[in-house]
């Protein structure tokens, strides 16, 4: 399913670094990790509940007609709270 994205969803995203870290989202701990592709025209990332069963996957895909969002077989909603929320623990 893919989901057009605001530019909220889009700053948050963008500001995340490329690579593996650790990183909080609402109470729980989770190890993340953001590949860019495509010269910088499409993006991973997947994220995992340390110590539990949360799971995170998506694409970004920056189109002539603007960024989609493809969430890896969860809701849109999902990812997009995820991305806004994740504090960075490291960099």
């Amino acid at each position: 399913m893919k989901a057009t994205v605001d530019a909220r969803f889009l700053d948050a995203f963008h500001a995340l670094p490329d690579g593996t870290h650790t990183g909080r989202y609402q109470t729980r701990r989770y190890v993340w990790s953001k590949s860019t592709f495509n010269t910088g025209k499409s993006w991973k990332l997947v994220a995992e509940e340390l110590g539990g069963s949360d799971y995170i996957s998506l694409n970004l895909y920056a189109l002539a007609s603007g960024a989609r969002l493809y969430p890896c077989e969860m809701p849109a909603a999902k990812v997009i709270a995820f991305v806004r929320g994740l504090i960075i623990e490291d960099q």
